[in-house]
């Protein structure tokens, strides 16, 4: 069961942004069902074709090599999550951004496509008035549609690169995976000015140990062995990871895709 949210903090929205709680939402198999990089790059060499060149083919065709070979020999999440990207390189940041649209638009249709206990508890935190963070290692035009169609505030992703053309160049920022949500969430924090105590985290893998650590209510959703090992011992909740379909518990906003939610105002 989802932690009640203390009586006092239901007054939350009434409160400056700066001091609301924030609730941290990992996204793959806490949010939605599915590994929302694969899934979508199962769609986008059809969705992008016209927008790859050869050269940047041959990248993409090189990267899905080197993953399948990085997987066999046990590589990191942080080590696989740049080697994804570079399959992009070459592909217009636009074009991307228009096929995650297009990905996420037939996503949210799947009768399966979400884990329930996280709609939910997403949704009891937007009540309660808290910020709402969407953290993950997936791209931002995956992310974008997902965080304006639940109502979130914020994305910490994994960020591209791109060139002065608007050309993805096949690199990326920090993988947005193990100790970087750790410290992406502790920065949010601290320039927010918002005390640990009054923060809650959710997350399904290992990697997101570190970031349930850093604030005062952390959230395991699933049943990953090290996760639930850890909840057990120290006494923090765990949410099944049941799925079904987008909830109406889930409002939408507005049109999706047409406000970039990247930043808390």
């Amino acid at each position: 069961m989802m932690p009640e949210p203390p009586r006092e903090r239901r007054t939350a929205a009434n409160r400056s942004p700066a001091l609301r709680p924030i609730a941290f939402f990992d996204v793959d198999e806490t949010l939605i069902t599915a590994k929302s990089m694969l899934d979508f790059a199962r769609q986008a060499p059809h969705s992008l074709r016209d927008d790859i060149t050869a050269q940047a083919s041959g990248q993409r065709h090189s990267a899905d090599a080197d993953l399948t070979a990085m997987r066999r020999r046990g590589a990191s999440r942080v080590e696989m999550n740049r080697v994804y990207y570079r399959r992009y390189a070459g592909v217009s940041l636009a074009r991307l951004q228009e096929a995650g649209r297009d990905w996420y638009h037939a996503y949210r249709t799947r009768p399966d496509g979400y884990v329930r206990a996280g709609l939910a508890a997403l949704a009891r935190h937007r009540r309660a008035g808290h910020t709402i963070v969407l953290i993950s290692g997936s791209a931002r035009p995956l992310l974008t549609p997902l965080a304006q169609d639940l109502g979130a505030d914020r994305i910490l992703c994994t960020e591209q690169f791109a060139d002065a053309q608007g050309v993805l160049t096949g690199e990326v920022d920090r993988p947005m995976i193990g100790e970087a949500k750790a410290e992406a969430v502790t920065e949010v924090m601290a320039k927010r000015g918002v005390v640990p105590a009054d923060c809650f985290a959710y997350g399904d893998h290992e990697s997101d140990f570190g970031m349930l650590q850093a604030v005062g209510n952390p959230v395991v959703v699933g049943t990953d062995l090290v996760l639930v090992r850890h909840a057990q011992a120290s006494n923090w909740p765990v949410l099944p990871a049941d799925a079904g379909p987008r909830c109406a518990c889930a409002r939408r906003p507005g049109p999706l895709g047409h406000d970039d939610p990247s930043a808390i105002g």
